[in-house]
């Protein structure tokens, strides 16, 4: 019977165009595909931040966070939104569902902030609107500058003047910002008690700046034939013009704000302090944009940094303190390499079964037209080059020959049984077509539910899965229209086989002899093979339940981030100087090579940036507990440190999960309080904690209203009257060299350092007396919370934790949620955030992609048998099997249950599943010749032994590689590889006795559907065999 690959055999050049078209399409597309850490999935948070300096955490929440709350958890697209208020600043996180657009976000917020506007306090500043990603909130480079000679303001200045601008302009950046800078400022320091002697109050002095520091736009004149425009001295521009500036006339005697006031063009208060190994800098924080190839701006940058160099001042330092891609290039050079290994691997294996370098190279050519054909569906898509799709290209190297090497066999078995090359070609193509688009097919729609999948698994593993089988479905077309071609011209005639050929196929022919008398015994006691094969895959719940689980392998990432939590009174002085002991012990490590920092005086967050992998001995997991010992042992912070997540989620810990309750902060407390002792009861955590903590001391200024309203004042004008001498809110804006500052009035640190003298300000009364704030107000201490935290608009508590040096997330969330549930009861609502909220929503999806799987190709199986029961005998005769041979080294902890293993899992079924096809399908066919069904499966198992056993090989060596990989991003290799190794070594081994005994007992009888007489068969061990054609 003719077939669709006679045309190839016949006519070998178009076979060859054919495959050159493939290679050179796929060349151009491979130089074209951008390069990124992982695919792009765009997982952005929409941060809303509003400032009401002055106001108290409960004004906070009560007049900006809950109306901001409101109105933006009603826009489509989020998936739950959480806020912070503390004192003088509200800050409401919007997190977007996964991929959905933050521009169309951004603008529907944007308009829902716009309608309740008018809701907000007046004195609040205006809501700032701003997107990040979630999975990564900082920018991908860091550029830190130091000077001995300039002042930070000073820096900031000269930074945004010239290099801000000239590094965003560079291809590929989105923008670039600024950490631990100090903008210039017109500072005002009033004097109480030089204002008083003039008989001011702090609004005298705010009204005046306000009426004379005004930009005016006068206009222009315009004549018949000339118009001027007119400018107006009304703003102030120097130091000496502030101090000039007229506040008062009392009596003809002129007050000016030098007589009550100090002017200096000093710098806004400063909110964070950067420090690179101690020493203060300022950061520029350079964001490329979405999408774009990161190793591409990194060259450059550096190459822009090069030309800046011989520029800078010769008091000014740069360098560049963080790159965001080092890891990426290290864990793409060691996966590239991996490649390399592989292949190699995998041509040595061919040869060495084949016996021959001519034979060899007709699965070997399939490998190349296979792997960059497979770019040509990548960049159709808008893949990229990243850590999963070579994942994908390396995994298929041992999965691309597969076809290959089962079309020369058949081609070659052929020639030995006495047909000339082309002959051979066109009988063994004609036979393998259907097998090999079943195979290809199966193949490929294994990995069709992980593209379907959602959430973050699904969004990242998408180009996984079409890479690989975009590889696997270019495999099947070479191995149908070039490799019979090949297979035609390169076999050895029978009889001219090289002694190398000739030594292997003695040896597969003792292997054979071995294998026959194992069937045999296997077909001999058919109801002991059963339940041996029930017991192993009943096996596989309970090693699946006993395997660790998480999200994904811990990755070495050469960085240990921290994140530092000062007592609730500290400043931003004393939290620094307490996070320097913090760098001191961590640069102390052998395997430190830097620190950086960021400073607040909450606390603020770092990190340790170790040396490169070939020059330490122990990875950052293995650093992990002594660097936790040493920072707990610093005074007056609290530091948590944390080792990077290996995918791209948001969060900050290893576990983050919420309680939640309608109750009062103090039951919530108590609540959280339990979790957290049983969390460290428990033994699992390095450290845990909760972001509730009621210890903040606060004074709460308290007015007697009856005692106001005698004097003629109002609550409104002594709020006002007191923000200008402590808020430190701006008035408004001066131009300095064609930029525009803030102009801020405040008393001085030394008058509002202690409690006590705030009582002896003074303010005016209506009749223009001056009376002190103790006539009418008192001050009463209390302690209230740090912060004032909700989470889908309920009151809540974060609790976060570091998890112990081999103990997973998953462990530590599981010992979380049990305490929380027995401390609250049903007054409490769990629900999770960060890496938690993936681990939680996401660990069984991959799970039911597996069944799912299962049933695509068994459904796939039934359209190609044109029978319900012979996928039946492939699938329950190597699948589940070779499954629960993957999980028993997943029991034995060599690793863990996560992404990475179950996407094996998966990639194992559909390899298993070739196997049983290749001999259920050939017993089909010798049944339909009219064989008898037991000769015909017997015959068929003992003629596929050789492929089975060669493309079985090809993928165990071509794999092994990723067992012992090691170095950047070798966990995730490591994982992938152990299952794909092990399963396949025991499925094989299944395949071999299981398959052929399901088939005595499931498979129909198929000579009714063929021809009735039976052709002249040989005797193999007394029991009647087909001779294949």
């Amino acid at each position: 019977m003719r077939s669709f690959t006679d045309i190839f055999i016949k006519h070998p050049v178009l076979a060859i165009v054919v495959n050159l078209v493939i290679v050179l399409v796929g060349a151009r597309a491979l130089f074209n595909l951008p390069v990124q850490q992982f695919p792009s999935v765009e997982s952005s948070s929409v941060i809303i931040t509003t400032y009401y300096t002055g106001a108290s955490a409960e004004t906070v929440r009560g007049f900006l966070t809950t109306p901001i709350e409101r109105v933006v958890s009603q826009i489509s697209g989020v998936d739950y939104v959480d806020s912070t208020s503390r004192a003088g600043q509200s800050t409401v996180t919007v997190h977007l569902k996964l991929d959905h657009n933050s521009t169309d976000a951004l603008a529907e917020i944007t308009a829902r902030l716009q309608q309740v506007r008018s809701e907000l306090p007046a004195d609040a500043e205006p809501p700032v609107v701003d997107v990040q990603r979630a999975d990564r909130p900082y920018a991908t480079f860091y550029l830190g500058f130091t000077s001995p000679d300039r002042t930070v303001p000073e820096l900031t200045d000269w930074l945004s003047r010239t290099l801000q601008p000239q590094l965003s302009t560079l291809t590929g950046v989105q923008r670039v910002t600024y950490e631990g800078a100090q903008p210039l400022a017109m500072r005002v320091w009033i004097d109480p008690d030089r204002l008083a002697a003039r008989n001011l109050a702090p609004g005298d002095v705010h009204d005046a700046l306000r009426r004379n520091n005004y930009l005016a736009a006068v206009g222009q004149t315009k004549g018949n034939l000339v118009q001027v425009n007119l400018l107006a001295n009304t703003d102030l521009r120097a130091v000496k013009e502030f101090e000039n500036l007229i506040v008062a006339d009392r009596d003809g005697a002129i007050v000016r704000l030098s007589d009550v006031a100090r002017v200096e063009l000093g710098a806004e208060e400063a909110a964070m302090v950067a420090k690179y190994n101690n020493q203060q800098s300022v950061y520029l924080g350079v964001w490329p944009l979405p999408g774009s190839n990161e190793i591409e701006v990194e060259k450059h940058l550096r190459a822009e940094m090069e030309r800046i160099e011989p520029t800078l001042p010769a008091d000014i330092e740069m360098r560049l303190v963080w790159d965001g891609t080092m890891f990426m290039r290290s864990a793409l050079e060691e996966i590239t390499k991996t490649l390399g290994e592989t292949v190699l691997i995998v041509a040595i294996v061919v040869f060495l079964f084949m016996g021959s370098v001519r034979t060899a190279l007709v699965p070997l050519v399939a490998m190349p037209v296979s792997l960059v054909g497979a770019a040509i569906v990548m960049i159709a898509f808008g893949f990229s080059l990243n850590l999963l799709t070579i994942l994908a290209i390396v995994l298929s190297v041992g999965l691309v020959v597969d076809d290959a090497i089962v079309v020369v066999e058949n081609v070659e078995r052929h020639v030995r049984e006495g047909k000339s090359r082309i002959d051979a070609a066109l009988a063994g193509a004609r036979e393998l077509a259907g097998p090999v688009v079943a195979m290809t097919i199966t193949l490929a729609t294994v990995y069709t539910p992980i593209a379907f999948q959602g959430g973050l698994t699904g969004s990242l593993f998408l180009e996984f899965a079409i890479t690989l089988a975009a590889a696997v479905v270019v495999s099947g077309l070479v191995a149908l229209t070039l490799s019979p071609v090949m297979s035609s011209r390169f076999v050895h005639e029978h009889g001219h086989e090289t002694k190398l050929t000739v030594l292997v196929n003695r040896g597969f022919d003792a292997v054979r002899r071995g294998y026959e008398k194992l069937l045999d015994g296997a077909l001999g006691m058919r109801w002991g093979i059963v339940a041996m094969a029930a017991l192993v895959t009943l096996a596989a719940w309970p090693l699946f339940m006993y395997s660790r689980q998480e999200l994904a392998p811990v990755e070495d990432q050469s960085h240990i981030s921290l994140f530092f939590e000062a007592s609730p009174d500290s400043s931003l002085v004393a939290t620094d100087r307490d996070s320097q002991n913090v760098v001191k012990a961590l640069t102390a490590f052998p395997e430190a090579d830097f620190m950086w920092s960021l400073t607040a005086a909450w606390g603020g967050y770092g990190g340790l940036v170790a040396k490169n992998w070939k020059e330490r001995e122990r990875s950052t997991e293995e650093m992990f507990g002594e660097v936790y010992g040493a920072v707990s042992q610093v005074p007056g912070v609290r530091v948590y440190p944390r080792l990077d997540p290996p995918l791209p989620t948001p969060g900050q810990y290893d576990v983050e999960m919420v309680v939640q309750n309608d109750q009062s902060i103090e039951e919530l407390l108590a609540t959280t309080q339990a979790v957290l002792d049983a969390g460290m009861a428990s033994g699992k955590f390095l450290y845990v904690d909760t972001d509730l903590k009621i210890d903040l001391p606060q004074a709460r200024v308290v007015l007697d209203r009856e005692r106001l309203a005698d004097l003629g004042l109002d609550l409104a004008g002594v709020g006002r009257e007191l923000g200008t001498l402590l808020g430190g809110a701006y008035v408004n804006r001066f131009n300095y060299f064609d930029r525009s500052y803030k102009v801020i009035p405040q008393i001085g640190d030394k008058d509002r350092a202690t409690l006590d003298p705030l009582l002896d300000l003074k303010i005016k009364t209506p009749s223009g007396a001056l009376v002190p704030v103790s006539t009418f107000m008192h001050i009463e201490s209390e302690t209230g919370p740090r912060t004032l935290n909700r989470f889908a608009q309920r009151n809540s508590a974060r609790i976060f934790g570091g998890v112990q040096p081999g103990v997973t997330k998953d462990e530590g969330l599981r010992v979380l949620e049990a305490a929380a549930k027995k401390a609250g009861g049903e007054n409490v609502l769990i629900d999770y955030a960060g890496e938690s909220r993936q681990i939680r929503h996401e660990s069984a999806a991959l799970t039911a992609t597996l069944g799912f799987a299962l049933i695509m190709i068994y459904l796939v199986l039934a359209a190609q048998f044109q029978s319900f029961r012979d996928p039946l005998i492939v699938l329950l005769g190597s699948v589940p099997l070779a499954i629960s041979g993957a999980l028993v080294f997943t029991f034995l902890d060599m690793t863990t249950i996560n992404i990475y293993s179950q996407v094996g899992l998966i990639t194992l079924v559909g390899l298993i599943a070739k196997n049983g096809i290749l001999i259920v399908e050939f017993a089909n066919t010798l049944q339909e010749r009219g064989v008898e069904k037991i000769a015909a499966l017997r015959e068929a198992s003992l003629t596929r032994l050789r492929p089975v056993l060669m493309t079985s090989a090809a993928t165990v060596f071509g794999h092994f590689p990723l067992v012992l990989v090691s170095g950047p991003g070798a966990e995730a290799r490591n994982s992938i590889g152990i299952v794909l190794v092990t399963g396949m070594i025991v499925g094989t081994l299944f395949t071999l006795f299981v398959v052929p005994v399901f088939y005595t007992l499931i498979a129909a009888d198929h000579r009714k559907h063929g021809p009735q007489q039976e052709e002249t068969k040989p005797q193999i061990a007394g029991i009647p065999t087909a001779q294949p054609v």
